[in-house]
């Protein structure tokens, strides 16, 4: 670890959360053991990281680091970058010491390619055995170099490639053949004495997810990266992964998170920081609470949460924010928000903290909320800055507990 943790030192990235323990109010974490993917531990029970992969060509260098950059801004921890030919592989080390957050070379087929990305100060490279030409060979000698770099790896196993023997004689890729596949990764790696490796078992259902990472989880103590994979275009996508991750994560499993989306990379960041925001595992930035559209409604809810939503979207400060359209559950709900409107007859109640400081006409809901909001983040990090802390736009949070896991 300390090697680790050195060679990545001098590379500039931004600070991320590391004191010690992330719990979940919901269950203890699993206990697994802590590697390192530059300077954001992954397992031992440090604050779950999000992760998404850029969907530029590699070998475009400037288009690979704005979409990087992008994504360390929406949040994103670690970012992985493709490398299927070998001019991705030579854009490795510019890209690995300009990006702002650790980078992962996403390796198949080519195991020459591993050995580049390590030496080109990648943070750690994705790896599948299963597709690597001669792995029994080469494993050993990708082992020694990650060893000598100091960086970690990863394993995983797809359905949609699970090896053919394996296939064969489960029947399919079951929980049971995803979870086989894996160990017999995991045992190529350990076998020759390195252990600095998480591990992933994607499957596009979420149902078979959640089994086979239970069962996965049963076997050892490996650090786990959740995925649902080829989970679809934005909306359905976001309710395979929700479904996933809420259920594993609920559970303790699972250490750091990718939600797949047919979708820009950025939307993926955003799905996974409010997976983890609304589970306790990340520190809650603005939120908004907005009721369903129905009869009792006398303002258009929809188009005001919208626009609100719009309007706030830059902000970090943990404002909560209620958007209420009718008496019945308007004035309770706005009252435990930070801020928050009662609508009807044509104007809204203001109320901040519990307390009605203004009524306005319909027509200037929206700016008003926005600028008391504005000023309510603004005076949150006045606060906190005097506090000697900090409302950070990335990075994983850590929930402060009683206790500690290994």
């Amino acid at each position: 670890m300390p090697k680790t943790e050195q060679s990545t030192s001098s590379q500039g990235f931004r600070k991320t959360g590391e004191q010690a323990i992330s719990q979940t109010p919901l269950h203890p974490r699993r206990r697994s053991r802590r590697i390192m993917v530059g300077p954001v531990p992954v397992g031992g029970g440090a604050p779950i990281s999000v992760q998404s992969m850029t969907n530029t060509v590699t070998a475009d260098i400037n288009a690979t680091l704005q979409q990087i950059a992008e994504l360390a801004a929406a949040g994103c921890d670690i970012v992985r970058v493709a490398v299927p030919s070998q001019d991705d592989a030579d854009a490795l080390p510019i890209i690995a010491k300009k990006s702002p957050i650790p980078v992962i070379a996403d390796i198949h087929f080519q195991s020459k390619y591993v050995f580049q990305a390590i030496d080109a100060g990648c943070a750690a490279v994705r790896v599948n055995p299963g597709n690597i030409r001669k792995f029994d060979q080469v494993g050993p000698e990708i082992c020694k170099a990650a060893t000598d770099a100091g960086i970690s790896l990863r394993i995983g196993v797809n359905a949609g490639s699970l090896d053919k023997d394996i296939y064969a004689r489960y029947g399919g890729p079951t929980p049971e053949a995803l979870v086989a596949s894996a160990l017999k990764e995991a045992h190529m790696f350990e076998d020759v004495g390195f252990h600095d490796f998480k591990i992933s078992v994607k499957h596009h259902d979420p149902v078979t997810t959640v089994q086979t990472y239970r069962l996965l989880a049963s076997k050892g103590d490996w650090p786990l990266h959740l995925g649902v994979t080829e989970a679809g275009p934005s909306w359905q996508g976001t309710i395979k992964s929700c479904l996933a991750f809420g259920a594993l994560l609920a559970e303790g499993i699972g250490d750091t998170i990718r939600v797949s989306l047919s979708a820009p990379p950025v939307e993926e960041v955003k799905v996974g920081c409010k997976i983890l925001e609304y589970l306790g595992l990340r520190q809650r930035h603005f939120d908004i609470i907005s009721c369903p559209s129905c009869g009792r409604a006398q303002v258009d809810v929809i188009e005001l949460a919208k626009e609100v939503t719009e309007g706030l979207k830059d902000i970090t400060a943990p404002i909560r924010v209620a958007v209420m359209g009718c008496i019945v559950n308007g004035p309770g709900e706005a009252r435990e928000a930070d801020l928050g409107v009662a609508s009807g007859n044509g104007k809204g109640q203001i109320i901040i903290k519990g307390k009605v400081v203004q009524t306005v006409p319909e027509d200037q809901i929206v700016p008003t909320l926005l600028e008391r909001a504005k000023e309510i983040a603004a005076q949150m990090d006045a606060k906190a800055a005097a506090q000697g802390e900090t409302l950070p736009e990335a990075g994983p949070m850590v929930v402060p507990v009683t206790g500690r896991a290994s």
